[in-house]
């Protein structure tokens, strides 16, 4: 089994159940000194004294293959990260997927990150994190 921490759209697992994937639900979690962008697809970034939010979820191992085989996240990369669960403030080792750098800042995908707004919003995720997300989705 392998800890993901999923900070896009997996973060809602009726999205993972619907693939086929059994994922257990570890709990919300943010990750200090990274941010989201949201280019073509959203990503993390390292960026000193920011947050990003997310859930952790294990799967199985080939499960996490599997998904991430898939065109449309297939050049994202797997990075350890340690996360902290907001529910227990417990510091957890977790696998995050993120594209490249060179891959994840072109773009614009507003629809994306009204998505995503809202999901967090659900999530109940600080509501500064929801604002930001949703500025990705202004058009300009």
């Amino acid at each position: 089994m392998s800890k993901i921490f999923f900070y896009g759209l997996f973060m809602d697992r009726s999205l993972l159940t619907e693939k086929g994937l059994h994922p257990e639900v570890i709990g919300p979690a943010v990750l200090v000194d990274y941010r989201i962008h949201i280019g073509d697809r959203a990503t993390l970034l390292r960026s000193a004294s920011s947050r990003a939010y997310g859930i952790v979820m294990e799967l199985a191992d080939h499960e996490a293959h599997s998904l991430y085989s898939e065109p449309s996240v297939r050049e994202y990369i797997r990075e350890p990260v340690r996360v902290e669960l907001l529910d227990t403030s417990e510091a957890v080792e977790a696998d995050c997927y993120n594209l490249p750098r060179e891959l994840g800042l072109g773009g614009a995908n507003p629809s994306y990150a009204t998505e995503l707004s809202r999901l967090v919003e659900a999530l109940q995720f600080d509501s500064a994190y929801v604002e930001e997300i949703a500025a990705f989705g202004e058009v300009s």
